[in-house]
Parts: structure tokens; C-alpha cells; sequence
């Protein structure tokens, strides 16, 4: 080999792995892998239900049965805590910074709270068992989904009041906004997404989920698509058409999802014990995260870039009964944990 040839090879080869370092943050990003960062035990009695992540003021709001605890994601502490409620499932945030929708399941109402102080500001009545809870930017809106009337109670955030109530015509689950002015939501018991009008407070479509039950839901907004979770599969639909684009697989148990409009990464929080990674492009599943049993709810915060879910351990559950046929186990003191997953 000539001098200038053996020159000339070692200048394009490392030209290739310089091609090579550079291109492989975009696989990594578009890959994982993410992982548990952090666990954080933080105790207390009772179950829980939704979380709900606010990126921008570093807390992590987790509801707890009677309340909803709020915490400091940068040192994993409560700060605060949101008491004097009935049976709480979820928290949405307006787009001001300034207050908080608690739907209070039990007390068939949402409560209102400020964001600095945490102090309630307002009790709204609602239908009967409010679960979900959504902000709507276009409309400033919440929309408060309840499980036992099959309806959705909507609230102008600049007055606090109800301005309609909207019939669903089954039970919904999780919602999902496309910051345009369209409201979707999984009907589990139907195994369909609703679309609706946020300004005309009208159902505009309706589409079978492509999954039986559908409970989490999250959406891509620039690329145009919904993902809704059931048992071992994602159902990825176009929000235009209805069409259900792909069923990747994912884990058993799944409740919520999630969606990184930066990476193009869809999750599913699943109780088996994984978060399921899909990719928003290829529509693949990608990595399967393991977590713990019965993580199966989680909120994902954009700012910081991480998943957080959240479990405890469990004792025996009590002997059936003709009144309670399917007794759950329960939760043991201070067990109760966040899982911190990052990449």
C-alpha cells in the first residue's frame, strides 16, 4: 500500500466514525434507552389514582384517596398537600400558572385550587363520579369526565362555572386535547374514542379504539395521532380519519400514556411491572422498561424529560365475599414509592 493511498484510508475512515459519533445521539434519542433514575419513598396511607406532571414548576402532583399530594420533582419531597376532599382521582392545570382542577370522585365535584398557595378557591359541582380532568387551551375549558353519569361537566376557567354538561353515552376514560380546539376520549366500556368540538361542546366523530376497553390515551399533536392503551396492545389512530394505523404490543396491566413530542416516543405504564416504549414514527415498540408490579399509572413531564409511576407493596387480599366477590389487597404503611425514569 502507497504511502498517500495509506493516507488518504486512514483521513476516510476516520471521517466515517466522526459521520458515526455525530448521528448517534439522533438513534439514541429515537431509541432509549430509558431506564429507573431514582425512587422516591414518600409513604402515607391510602392508594392513588392519576399523576400529573408540571414540568415547568418542578412538582409532580399525586392523588391519595382524601388528597392529593404535591411534589418537589428536583428533591423528590412532599411540599404540599391538598386536603379536605372525598375520593380524588385527577389534576389539570390551566396554561397561566395559576390554578389547579381536582376531580373529587366522591364529592361529585371539582375542586378548585391556587397553584402558589394551594389553597382551595372553589367547589364546583359536577355529574356523578368525575375521574378524568382536562385543560383545553383553545376554549380555556376544563372538562371533567365522569365514569358513573357517562358525561363530561365543562367549566369556563375564567368565571368557574359550568357551562354545559355533555352526554357520552358510555363510561370515559382518559382524555386527550389537540390544542386546537378538539377534545378525544377513550370510552372503555364501548371500546370507542369520541371526538369532540371544544367550542360547540358537540361530538363530532366517533371510532372504534382498535383495542378492547382503552383506558390511557395520548396524542402527537403535530404528527397527528392518538395512542390508546388495553391489555398488551397500543392502538395508534389518526386523528383526522379514525383510521387505527398500528397495534404494537406492550405490557399487561396498562392504565396511562404518555407522549414526547421531542423524541416522537409514545409509553404505556403497565402493572406487570414495564413501562412500553413506542416509537411515533415507525410505530414499533421499542424498548420495555421494567419497573415494578402494579406501576401501572405515570405522568410524563417534557421539561425534565422523565416518566414517573408509582407503586407500593401489598399485604394479603381479604377472603371474598357476596358484597365484595373481588376484595384488593392493601396497601402497606409506607411503602408507597415514585419510580424516577429518565434516559
Amino acid at each position: 500500500m502507497s504511502f498517500c493511498f495509506s493516507v488518504l484510508l486512514r483521513r476516510a475512515l476516520a471521517g466515517a466514525t466522526l459521520i458515526a459519533v455525530l448521528a448517534a445521539p439522533a438513534l439514541v434519542a429515537a431509541q432509549g434507552p430509558y431506564k429507573v433514575v431514582d425512587k422516591w419513598k414518600l409513604g402515607g396511607e391510602g392508594g392513588w389514582d392519576y399523576l400529573t406532571a408540571d414540568g415547568a414548576a418542578h412538582r409532580l402532583y399525586i392523588t391519595r384517596g382524601m388528597r392529593v399530594d404535591v411534589v418537589d420533582t428536583g428533591s423528590g419531597k412532599i411540599v404540599g398537600t391538598i386536603g379536605g376532599l372525598h375520593g380524588v382521582h385527577g389534576v389539570a392545570l390551566d396554561d397561566a400558572g395559576k390554578y389547579g382542577y381536582i376531580s373529587d370522585g366522591g364529592g361529585n365535584a371539582v375542586v378548585v385550587f391556587d397553584r402558589g398557595t394551594l389553597a382551595t378557591i372553589a367547589t364546583i359541582p359536577a355529574g356523578t363520579g368525575p375521574d378524568a380532568i382536562l385543560f383545553e387551551p383553545v376554549t380555556k375549558t376544563v372538562w371533567a369526565f365522569n365514569g358513573r353519569s357517562k358525561d363530561a361537566t365543562v367549566i369556563d376557567t375564567a368565571t368557574q362555572k359550568v357551562v354545559a354538561t355533555m352526554v357520552l353515552g358510555g363510561k370515559p376514560e382518559f382524555p386527550a386535547a389537540d390544542g386546537k380546539g378538539s377534545v378525544y376520549d377513550n370510552i372503555e366500556d364501548k371500546s370507542e374514542i369520541v371526538k369532540i368540538d371544544a367550542k360547540t361542546k358537540t361530538i363530532t366523530a366517533t371510532w372504534p379504539a382498535g383495542c378492547e376497553g382503552p383506558s390511557g390515551l395520548a396524542i402527537d399533536r403535530e404528527g397527528g395521532k392518538l395512542f390508546a392503551v388495553c391489555d398488551k396492545t397500543m392502538s395508534v389512530i389518526d386523528v383526522k380519519t379514525g383510521k387505527v394505523l398500528a397495534t404494537p404490543a406492550i405490557g399487561d396491566g396498562p392504565d396511562a400514556a404518555g407522549f414526547s413530542a421531542k423524541h416522537k416516543l409514545a409509553f404505556a405504564s403497565c402493572g406487570e411491572g414495564v413501562v412500553s416504549v413506542v416509537d411515533g414514527v415507525s410505530l414499533k415498540t421499542v424498548q420495555t422498561v421494567t419497573t415494578e408490579k402494579r406501576a401501572r399509572t405515570m405522568a410524563y413531564d417534557p421539561v425534565a424529560d422523565r416518566i414517573y409511576t408509582v407503586t407500593a407493596d401489598f399485604g394479603a387480599a381479604p377472603a371474598a365475599t357476596a358484597q365484595n366477590p373481588r376484595p384488593r389487597p392493601p396497601v402497606l404503611p409506607d411503602s408507597f414509592r415514585v419510580i424516577v425514569i429518565g434516559n
